[in-house]
């Protein structure tokens, strides 16, 4: 590794610019989908990494009609709940159809998205204010909560919290939407602690019951018109205590109490070690130092649950910029970097089998699908799940796949083999070099050129031209040889 980074630490040119230095490679693979030509050239324009991940740290502010253009795609993710559990219910489009919907949306949004940072971080809180897609309640809400947890993405997490733990997904997603003054549901009270806040260990079995007590009255009208409200007639009064938290609860409108706990969870010290330790993992590594979480929680509690500081501190940390290496792209990640770095084009689909729809079967066949994880822990954040056998091997068959245009087809534009040649009569080690800079955004070492001539059987000095039989036959192997090096698995 570190002869690897020794050898792209300064810019050098090829088809499409100048690869960036190591380091701001490094912050920008982190906090993005791939990085691809296009995107080194915007961070080049921008003033480097550094400026270029400030640039992106406006989020919604940065212009981009992907996010409302490729949404509408999919017509049926801009239908009211009601509509949608109709339909369901009628058997027109079962919710399950209109969640697969909504997993490619987000699929084909990551990869095209100019807004990198926002879609990364939108992917973080998603993990980890876990709604999942499989259920035939809350797939009525669930396209407005992911565009909840988006617009505050970058905001402020208290305000992120209060947003996603009222919201009628969650509450139908957690049993605390028929939750009663007589019968609390202690789910969504019990995972606020465990999952969204302070954490496992950090709580009592009598705070969970109180924390089901303040959030009840929170009420969505199920089977019928699934409409959110609040029921003072289903909230339970009477003084309530979680840790350091206490409140007479007097009223029956408990929404204020709910706003103020929230407000309590979200400054807790633990809250913030535990936010700070999943960041940690998820952008520099998967034993985070205890320097780097207590440093990172305290920029979190000083800066009021602002995200953005936290995001800045962890970047400029040591830490961070010696975790080059250290992380692995989940299978969804690894199909959207696909397409990016093979520069492949989607468009609206209009069949089954177009591929703006097929993206989710490849993502599925690796071993993931956005919000597919089963429990309300989210999809895991650490290298271990992704790093087995089976995984690799299934990533190696989609890059071949992809790498020769063979599946999907359909409403997909690949780029021609004869298109990766930059000129006709160039070394074969020339033309590698070539494809390790457009692919993995790195000069090519002498052992990618040794795999890659074992790979095809040509030898290094081989001269390539136009319509030498590796372009015409042979391309699709030497691509996936340099995707499948472990520098691409990375982030």
């Amino acid at each position: 590794m570190a002869e690897l980074l020794a050898a792209a630490a300064a810019p050098r040119t090829y088809a499409g610019g100048k690869l960036l230095p190591a380091g701001q490679r490094h912050l920008v693979s982190r906090f993005s989908y791939g990085v691809t030509p296009a995107l080194a050239t915007q961070v080049r324009r921008k003033g480097g990494a550094k400026k270029w991940f400030a640039w992106q740290l406006k989020g919604t502010a940065i212009k981009d009609r992907t996010h409302a253009t490729t949404k509408t795609w999919w017509p049926d993710l801009a239908r009211g709940p009601e509509s949608l559990w109709k339909r369901s219910s009628s058997g027109v489009r079962g919710g399950w159809e209109v969640m697969a919907d909504y997993q490619r949306w987000v699929i084909v949004r990551r990869m095209t998205s100019q807004q990198q940072v926002l879609e990364t971080m939108t992917q973080f809180w998603e993990g980890h204010l876990y709604v999942p897609t499989n259920g035939e309640q809350w797939f009525t809400h669930r396209v407005s909560y992911g565009e909840t947890i988006r617009k505050h993405a970058l905001g402020r997490y208290d305000q992120m919290l209060y947003a996603a733990i009222t919201h009628p997904a969650m509450l139908l997603y957690l049993d605390n939407a028929t939750s009663t003054a007589k019968s609390p549901n202690e789910n969504l009270g019990r995972e606020l602690l465990e999952l969204h806040t302070v954490g496992r260990g950090h709580y009592t079995e009598a705070d969970v019951k109180d924390s089901a007590r303040i959030l009840t009255g929170w009420h969505v009208d199920m089977w019928k018109t699934w409409k959110a409200s609040y029921r003072t007639d289903m909230h339970a009064t009477g003084r309530v205590k979680v840790k350091n938290f206490s409140h007479a609860n007097a009223s029956g409108d408990g929404r204020e109490l709910t706003r103020k706990y929230l407000h309590h969870l979200a400054r807790h010290p633990d809250t913030a070690r535990r936010i700070a330790t999943k960041l940690a993992i998820k952008f520099v590594g998967d034993n985070p130092s205890p320097a780097l979480v207590s440093k990172l929680a305290r920029v979190y509690l000083k800066n009021d649950t602002a995200i953005k500081p936290v995001l800045n501190a962890l970047v400029q940390s040591k830490a961070f910029k010696a975790s080059a290496g250290k992380k692995v792209r989940d299978p969804i990640e690894d199909v959207i970097a696909t397409y990016r770095v093979l520069g492949v084009k989607v468009a609206r689909p209009t069949s089954s089998s177009s591929g703006a729809n097929a993206v989710l079967w490849q993502a599925q066949g690796i071993g993931a699908t956005p919000f597919g994880w089963p429990r309300p822990d989210g999809t895991p954040i650490d290298n271990g799940p992704w790093t087995s056998t089976s995984r690799i091997l299934a990533s190696l068959r989609n890059h071949y796949t992809m790498s020769g245009g063979w599946w999907p087809t359909e409403r997909l534009t690949y780029r021609t083999p004869r298109s990766w040649v930059p000129k006709s009569g160039m070394r074969f080690d020339a033309l590698v070099d070539h494809l390790s800079r457009n692919l993995l955004h790195r000069p090519a070492t002498p052992r990618l050129v040794r795999a890659c001539s074992e790979a095809v059987g040509i030898k290094a000095g081989t001269r390539i031209t136009h319509d030498h039989a590796l372009v015409r036959w042979q391309m699709p192997r030497l691509l996936t040889t340099v995707l499948d090096s472990p520098h691409f698995f990375g982030r």
